[in-house]
């Protein structure tokens, strides 16, 4: 139990860092990519992000998963609540940015991703403090 609870803390620790960094630097620099080179830069940004992305948030929500079938407490039910909210946020709204940003630089859709994503950030920085007080516990 131990070594899931390290690796759950970890894996949500390094979405949590990643999902801050992407809010308050990566997706404002977006507007200083320039209209021209956007496509590519929007292309280049989701293939990287990806390679970081999907070991992380796999791990998490593996291991919250195997979290809420050993100990199924309130603590571990919000985490597994708040993974759900991340990923129908990340589907139904920041994929869709992302995939219309792809076709081409368009403002509204920026400001759109940047504001949504606040959510994500607010979300992953619950689910920091949960893993981190069940690993205490």
């Amino acid at each position: 139990m131990t070594a899931l609870l390290i690796a759950h803390a970890v894996a949500t620790l390094g979405m949590t860092g990643l999902v801050w960094f992407v809010q308050l630097v990566h997706y404002p620099l977006f507007a200083t990519a320039g209209p021209a080179a956007f496509p590519a830069y929007e292309e280049e940004h989701t293939r990287r992000t990806n390679w970081i992305v999907a070991p992380l948030w796999g791990t998490e929500t593996v291991t919250a998963l195997a979290l809420l079938a050993l100990d199924p407490g309130p603590l571990t039910w919000i985490g597994a609540a708040l993974i759900g909210a991340l990923w129908v946020s990340t589907v139904f709204v920041q994929v869709p940015c992302h995939r219309l940003l792809s076709v081409g630089w368009d403002a509204e859709t920026h400001r759109r991703l940047v504001r949504t994503n606040w959510a994500r950030t607010v979300m992953w920085s619950a689910r920091a403090a949960i893993a981190l007080a069940l690993l205490a516990a």
